[in-house]
Formats: structure tokens, C-alpha cells, sequence
């Protein structure tokens, strides 16, 4: 069994998100809020400037990177709103071609996402976000749906587990036409409300509207992905088997693999023939250890009360266990499908992971948006960059959610396959 050694760099980008590492550093962090208008042009120079004295290489991946701000400085001075600012520079980011890069601002998800993921980790963050937000609580009124853009029309790719959309009948391949009328904004479009039926415009097949009500709901950005991957949690019965199934929406700190283990070793999926591990689409970032429970050596405890009975219970999972990832597998959740196929833990099932793996490091900016810069590269097994490459599944299923009407066969056949082992286990 090959060993899966990783560099002192390469063990930092495990506990990567998405699209940035979880890793704190020193904070460039102003006290003013995010709601106060500064000038286009400073913003501009704080992103540009945080680049240039950040960057993981210092060539900028062969660009120039003071032709680039000579570039885009006179459009952003030119530009008419935030978000026209904010497309602009994300466009100048993109010319760098690397992860873990990107500027985000309050009007889309991710941003308090992320801000809900690093805030529990930092006493100081904590602090400077009460001038961000006053009543303490990172959160914004949402229906927990990932979208996707196709030739201008805005799908939906994921539904999180136990969300408002999910409980409302909302499928994976929607159309959103309109949310009450106006075109459809992440954020804006249901702030303010949480607890109100809102109507939602969509297309489950093309040229076939349908209004479904919908009603959001205040999702705190520190417990919502918790949350999530509990309602995932499930036992599927299929030619008198059963087959439990996770869906791991972030991975960005210890309680998603302490929640993993206590269902996996004493919960509902204890009891289970076989398991699928779902890592598609969400954020990153994984404890170093996340594989040991299907690859350390096991110790098992047997408890004996009163009456006799005995419970024996083991540290490890040992019985088939099957991984699935996508496009939206990203940062750490890609080192452990190349983990899982090097181990020879179980099959790889879905697409091609993102190649996103550099370690990132957030910077706050004067107005209150977000910068991630790709602060170091990443090597797994000393020489293997997964940025740009990802990894390939054992067994490819392409899956394009555009009017899925909630099909998903990616997950199907990962169930077959996780049935195929245990059937392959009993005759053995």
C-alpha cells in the first residue's frame, strides 16, 4: 500500500477551502464598514497592491502584472457601480490563471460563507467583524441553492440538504426566470425576507413555466454546512442492502469529520452494508487525518451493561466505502480523492475535480469585501501539482445539471457501485 506523505507545504493546503486555504496569517483588516462608499480607484489599488506583495510567484505566472493594472485602472475609474468594479477585477485576477484568487463582495453568498468559516477560528477576525456586523450573527436570508450560468440563463447546479429550496420542491436543473417578478440576484433578491413566502419563476424544461413559493430563511454562515451534511445523512435500501450516504458540502474544520465518524462509527449509518461519500460542489478544507479512519489500524471497544448484551464497536470503517466528486470539488477535497485512490480505500465516482489546489489567504479589504491571494503552491507526494490537473474519477459519469429535473446520476451510480462492492464482499 503506497504511503501518502505530504510537504510542510502540502499539509497546509489540506486544510484549503474551495477556493482559499484555511489559513489565517495576518489580516489586512480596516475599521471601515463595507457599507461606506470609497473611491472605485482605491479599492482598486489596495486589490492590486495585495497581489503584487502576495502572490505565490513572484513572475505572476508569466504576466505582467503592472501591464495589468495599467490595464484595468482606467475602466475601474470609469465604471458606474460596485458590481461593475468587482467584475472588473476579478476579470484582472483571472489573467494570473491560479485558484484561490478572487474578490468577492456582500452581494453573493460566498462571501459571508467564507467569513462564516473563518470567523470561529480567529479571536481578532471575530472582533473587527462586529463593525461589520453590529448584532455579532454572520448571516443572510437565502433558500441554500448553488447556481450555475449558461449562455445568460441562471440554473440550479445544488440544493443544500434540509435548505428552504429543497423543503419548497425546487430541483437540481431549474431555470430561475425570476424571483417576485425581478431577475434573479443571490442576495439581494431575498433580503429582508426571512419567514416571507417569495415567488420564484422557473423553467423545469424549456418553455415550461411554473411558480413555486418559496420562503427563505436567516442561514448562519457558521453552522449552515453543519447543518446541511446532517440532513444529507441518510440509509438507501437497494436489493435488501443498505447503503448510507454523506454529503460533506464543506470541509473547512474538524466538527464535519468528528460529524462524519459519529454517524459512520455510532449513528444512523452504523449499520450500513456500504458507504458514499459525496464531496461534490461547496467549499474545501480537511483535517490531515480525514482518511485515517478507513486506512488506520482498528481498535475495537465491546461495552457490556447490566443485562448482558455485549456492543462492540469499531474506531475504523472497514467495509466498502465509495467517494464522490465533480467540477465543484475543489482544494482539499481533491488531495483526499487522490488520497482515497492511492490508499485504494474504494472507487472515485463522478468528473473531474476542479484543479484547484494552491494554498490561498484571505485579505479584507477598506470597504469590506474580500481578497483571496494564492500565497504558496502545492505539491502532493513532493512532486505532484494537482492546480490546473485535478483528479480523475475511476469511473467517469459527465452530469450537466442544465434541466436535470432533480435527476442525478452521478450519485445513482455511485450507489450501484457501492452495491457491486458489497455484493463482491459477500462472495468473497
Amino acid at each position: 500500500m503506497p504511503r501518502f506523505k505530504l510537504s510542510k507545504v502540502s499539509r497546509l493546503a489540506i486544510t484549503t477551502l474551495i477556493s482559499v486555504s484555511v489559513m489565517l496569517g495576518c489580516w489586512l483588516i480596516s475599521p471601515v464598514f463595507p457599507t461606506m462608499v470609497k473611491p472605485h480607484s482605491a479599492i482598486f489599488d489596495q486589490v492590486w497592491q495585495t497581489v503584487n506583495n502576495n502572490f505565490y510567484d513572484p513572475n505572476f505566472n508569466g504576466v505582467d502584472w503592472e501591464a495589468m493594472k495599467s490595464k484595468y485602472e482606467p475602466k475601474v475609474t470609469q465604471a458606474q457601480s460596485s458590481e461593475e468594479v468587482a467584475a472588473l477585477v476579478n476579470q484582472m485576477l483571472g489573467e494570473l490563471k491560479t485558484s484561490h484568487t478572487h474578490f468577492y463582495t456582500p452581494n453573493e453568498p460566498a462571501y459571508y460563507q467564507i467569513l462564516g468559516i473563518f470567523a470561529p477560528r480567529s479571536s481578532e477576525l471575530q472582533q473587527q467583524l462586529k463593525k461589520f456586523f453590529p448584532k455579532g450573527n454572520i448571516e443572510y436570508s437565502g433558500i441554500g441553492i448553488f447556481t450555475k450560468n449558461t449562455e445568460g440563463k441562471t440554473f440550479i447546479s445544488a440544493i443544500l440538504d434540509g435548505s428552504p429550496a429543497e423543503k419548497a420542491g425546487l430541483l437540481v436543473g431549474d431555470h430561475i426566470l425570476s424571483v417576485e417578478g425581478s431577475p434573479f440576484q443571490p442576495i439581494q433578491s431575498f433580503a429582508g425576507k426571512a419567514g416571507q413566502k417569495v415567488s420564484l419563476l422557473i423553467e423545469r424544461s424549456p418553455n415550461t413555466q411554473q411558480e413555486i413559493a418559496v420562503t427563505p430563511k436567516t442561514l448562519d454562515a457558521i453552522t449552515m454546512f453543519v447543518d446541511a451534511m446532517k440532513a444529507s445523512t441518510q440509509v438507501i435500501e437497494r436489493e435488501g442492502k443498505k447503503i448510507g450516504y454523506i454529503h460533506i458540502w464543506s470541509y473547512a474544520g474538524d466538527k464535519y469529520q468528528q460529524q462524519l465518524e459519529e454517524e459512520l462509527i455510532y449513528g444512523r449509518l452504523q449499520d450500513a452494508d456500504g458507504f458514499v461519500l459525496d464531496l461534490r460542489y461547496g467549499w474545501g478544507g480537511a483535517p490531515q487525518t480525514a482518511l485515517n479512519i478507513y486506512t488506520a489500524r482498528d481498535l475495537t471497544i465491546t461495552s457490556i451493561p447490566r443485562d448482558g448484551t455485549r456492543n462492540t464497536y469499531h474506531s475504523q470503517w472497514k467495509k466498502p466505502v465509495v467517494m464522490l466528486v465533480n467540477e465543484g470539488s475543489r482544494s482539499a477535497k481533491e488531495i483526499l480523492a487522490l488520497g482515497f485512490q492511492q490508499y485504494g480505500i474504494g472507487p472515485v465516482v463522478g468528473a473531474k475535480t476542479a484543479g484547484a489546489v494552491v494554498a490561498g489567504r484571505p485579505f479584507l479589504m477598506q470597504d469590506g469585501s474580500i481578497l483571496y491571494v494564492a500565497v504558496a503552491d502545492v505539491y502532493v507526494n513532493k512532486d505532484q501539482r494537482l492546480e490546473g490537473n485535478g483528479v480523475t474519477p475511476d469511473i467517469i459519469v459527465p452530469f450537466s445539471p442544465e434541466y436535470a429535473q432533480g435527476a442525478d446520476p452521478q450519485k445513482e451510480r455511485a450507489i450501484e457501485v457501492a452495491l457491486e462492492a458489497v455484493n463482491q464482499r459477500k462472495r468473497d
